[in-house]
C-alpha cells in the first residue's frame, strides 16, 4: 500500500510498506518547499532525502500516534472492517481529516483523490451521531466519512458552516469537537470541562471558544479546533509523537518515557523563549484546578506554515480531582505523582529544573490570578457542586503553604 501525505497544498512524502515494516519517504518537492531537514511536519522527524534507518519505528510510531484510542479506535476500526495494528490501512480509511493539517490518502485507491463534501444536519440529527459511537464513530458517515481524531472520550467532530452544522464527506475540514453528556458517575464532567476552559481563558492560556448546548435536548459541550482558522488547517503534533512515546506511555509512570522535563527541553530548542513560560503557567494551572490528565497528548507543537514553532494552547482542560480516579498526575511535578501531595516547592523545584526565571514570582502570580478568576466565575449549575470551593481550596494551599 501507497499513502500520499499532503501538507499545505505539498505532497510531503509518501507511506509505503507493510502494517509493521512501513516507512514515510519525503518527496524532492517537499524538500524544495520546506528545506532540508525542515521540522515542518515533525520536530521529531525533519525532512530529509537520507533517512537514518535507525529511526524508521520512531517514524512508524509518530504516524501510529495519528489514531485514536480505546473503543473510539475499536468502533472505527469494525465501521471500515480493520484490524487493529494496521496504522497503514486506518489511515487510507480516515486520513483525510486528522489532528493538524495533514491530509493521507491511498495512491492506488481509483476512488482518489476525493472531493471534500458536506451534509447539513438537523438537531436530531445531531443527537443521533452523539449517542450512536458504534455506528458513526466520530460521526463519520459509513461511506464518505475520513475523519479521524486521538482520545478516549466519546465526541464527534463536525463543521460548522454559515448555513450551519455539517457532517464532513470526503475530508472536508472539520472544525468543532461536540462531547455529549456521559451518565453517572461522570455526568458532571461536559460542565466541568466548560468551567476549566472558561478558567484557561481568563488565564490568557487559550483562545478556543467553548460553550454548552443542547441537541434535541442532549448536552453537550461544544469546542472550537484550534489546530483550525475557519475552513483551513494549521498542523499540530502531540508530545507522545515529538517523544516518540506510544499509547499510554502518554503517562509517565507507564514507561518514564514521557516527562515535563523532556516537554520543557523540546520547547527550549524548537520555539520561542515565552513557550517555556507558557508550559509553566499551564502546569500551575493544571495543578490548581486538579486537572489530573495533563498527559503527552494534551500537549502539543503547532507548525504553522509561516512562522516559528509554538506550543498549542491549553485544551481538554478538566477539574477532576472528585471523579472516580486513583489522585495521581499523569506527569509528575519535581518527581510527585500525587496530586494531593504537590506543593508549592514542588512547583519551583520543577520549574527551577527548567532553568525558569524567577520561579517563586511566576508560581505566586499564576496562583493569585487563578484565585481571583475562580471567584469572579461560577460554574455551571450541571458541573460538580463543590467544584468552585475544592479549586479555591486547592489554589490557596498551593499559595499559602
Amino acid at each position: 500500500m501507497r499513502l500520499a501525505v499532503e501538507l499545505y497544498g505539498v505532497r510531503l512524502g509518501t507511506l509505503e510498506g507493510k502494517p509493521r515494516t512501513f516507512d514515510f519517504l519525503p518527496t524532492p518537492e517537499a524538500i524544495e518547499n520546506f528545506g532540508i531537514n525542515s521540522t515542518i511536519l515533525s520536530v521529531a522527524i525533519p525532512l530529509s532525502p537520507e533517512l537514518r534507518r535507525d529511526h524508521s519505528s520512531r517514524r512508524r510510531n509518530w504516524f501510529a500516534e495519528l489514531l485514536p484510542e480505546g473503543d473510539q479506535y475499536s468502533y472505527m476500526l469494525q465501521q471500515g472492517a480493520l484490524r487493529e495494528g494496521d496504522t497503514l490501512g486506518f489511515l487510507a480509511r480516515y486520513g483525510r481529516d486528522v489532528a493538524g493539517a495533514l491530509q493521507v490518502w491511498n495512491l492506488d485507491d481509483p476512488g482518489e483523490p476525493q472531493v471534500p463534501a458536506r451534509r447539513l444536519l438537523d438537531q436530531k440529527e445531531i443527537r443521533a451521531l452523539l449517542e450512536d459511537p458504534l455506528g458513526a464513530p466520530l460521526a463519520n458517515d459509513p461511506q464518505a466519512g475520513k475523519s479521524s481524531l486521538g482520545g478516549v472520550q466519546p465526541k464527534v467532530v463536525l463543521a460548522h458552516t454559515d448555513s450551519g452544522w455539517a457532517q464532513a464527506m470526503g475530508g472536508f475540514p472539520t472544525t468543532h469537537i461536540l462531547k455529549p453528556q456521559l451518565q453517572e458517575p461522570l455526568d458532571s464532567m461536559i460542565f466541568d470541562e466548560e468551567y476549566g476552559a472558561r478558567l484557561a481563558r481568563r488565564l490568557g492560556l487559550a483562545e478556543l471558544q467553548t460553550e454548552l448546548a443542547e441537541f434535541s435536548g442532549l448536552p453537550t459541550l461544544v469546542i472550537e479546533r484550534y489546530d483550525r482558522d475557519g475552513q483551513s488547517r494549521i498542523h499540530q503534533e502531540d508530545f507522545n509523537q515529538v517523544l516518540n512515546a506510544s499509547g499510554n506511555q502518554k503517562y509517565q509512570e507507564m514507561g518514564g518515557v514521557v516527562s515535563l522535563k523532556r516537554v520543557a527541553e523540546t520547547l527550549r530548542r524548537h520555539s520561542p523563549a515565552s513557550d517555556l513560560r507558557l508550559l509553566a503557567r499551564m502546569i500551575i494551572f493544571a495543578v490548581g484546578i486538579g486537572n489530573l490528565d495533563l498527559h503527552t497528548k494534551n500537549l502539543s507543537l503547532l507548525h504553522p506554515l509561516h512562522g516559528p514553532v509554538r506550543l498549542a494552547p491549553a485544551y481538554d482542560v478538566v477539574p477532576q480531582a472528585h471523579l472516580p480516579n486513583d489522585g495521581r498526575l499523569a506527569l509528575a511535578v519535581n518527581g510527585q505523582y500525587r496530586h494531593a501531595a504537590v506543593n508549592r516547592n514542588d512547583l519551583e523545584e520543577e520549574l527551577a529544573s527548567w532553568r525558569v526565571r524567577n520561579p517563586h514570582g511566576l508560581v505566586t502570580d499564576i496562583l493569585e490570578e487563578l484565585e481571583a478568576a475562580v471567584v469572579e466565575e461560577t460554574p455551571h449549575s450541571g458541573a460538580f457542586a463543590e467544584l468552585q470551593a475544592q479549586i479555591l481550596s486547592f489554589t490557596r494551599r498551593l499559595l499559602h503553604e
